[in-house]
């Protein structure tokens, strides 16, 4: 373990649920956990040992199990991820992993039963990036199945609005241009390309700001007057 893996980097919210643990075990769970966030971009594989380490010694934790699930997701281990997924759901009560648990039945062939568990849940019950991230993974399932016009259909929802930026704005008005060129709409898609661009350069400008502060979304329309619509985060993006 690297000596700069420390027990207080890892996230408050994370650490909270490790006091059930002895203080000894927190600190090594943490340190794994903290080596997981460090890892899963460029090593996904020893992001997967470290969270495997830490469910060896924390398995009822509900962060532990989660950790797991995701880095089991990154290698491509979708049996094992959509097991720990269920287990994190029934410890923790939470379905906001929801989407992940849906594209991890895609990732085992089963577009069908990734649907029928992407209705289980009251759309309005979950939070709005987790509404939007399932919407893009039941259009995927509905592109598996060859449902391409209900794939766009999936992708139709409030939250699919050009004159806003949010953390899941890129990846919405991306997969909603993927499915109008699947439909041969390909200037739509390309205007949706577009809007993914600026909404991205949105954020990594607000990333630089306070975070109240209002970001400014600059649009060129046809007649070359430049538009701006200026938007009020109504969460927090997220990094």
């Amino acid at each position: 373990m690297p000596d700069d893996a420390q027990p207080k980097d890892l996230d408050r919210v994370a650490r909270a649920q490790l006091k059930t643990l002895s203080k000894e075990n927190a600190d090594g769970v943490a340190q794994h956990l903290v080596m997981v966030a460090r890892l899963i971009d460029t090593d996904p594989r020893l992001a997967h040992a470290h969270a495997v380490s830490a469910a060896r010694r924390a398995g009822r934790i509900a962060v532990v199990r989660e950790t797991l699930a995701i880095t089991a997701y990154s290698i491509g281990d979708f049996a094992l991820a959509l097991r720990e997924l269920r287990t994190y759901r029934r410890i923790s009560g939470h379905d906001d992993q929801l989407p992940l648990m849906v594209d991890s039945e895609r990732g085992l062939g089963r577009p069908d039963r990734a649907l029928e568990l992407g209705r289980s849940v009251p759309r309005n019950s979950l939070a709005v990036e987790v509404q939007v991230l399932l919407a893009i993974a039941m259009s995927g399932a509905r592109l598996d199945l060859g449902q391409t016009d209900a794939a766009l259909d999936e992708l139709q929802i409030p939250q699919l609005d050009p004159n806003t930026a949010f953390s899941w704005s890129p990846a919405l008005f991306d997969a909603y241009a993927a499915v109008l060129e699947d439909l041969g709409r390909e200037a739509e898609a390309e205007e949706w390309w577009e809007r993914s661009d600026r909404a991205s350069d949105a954020m990594d400008a607000g990333d630089r700001q306070p975070e109240d502060d209002v970001i400014e979304i600059v649009e060129e329309s046809q007649d070359g007057v430049v538009r701006e619509e200026e938007t009020q985060a109504e969460e927090s993006p997220v990094g």
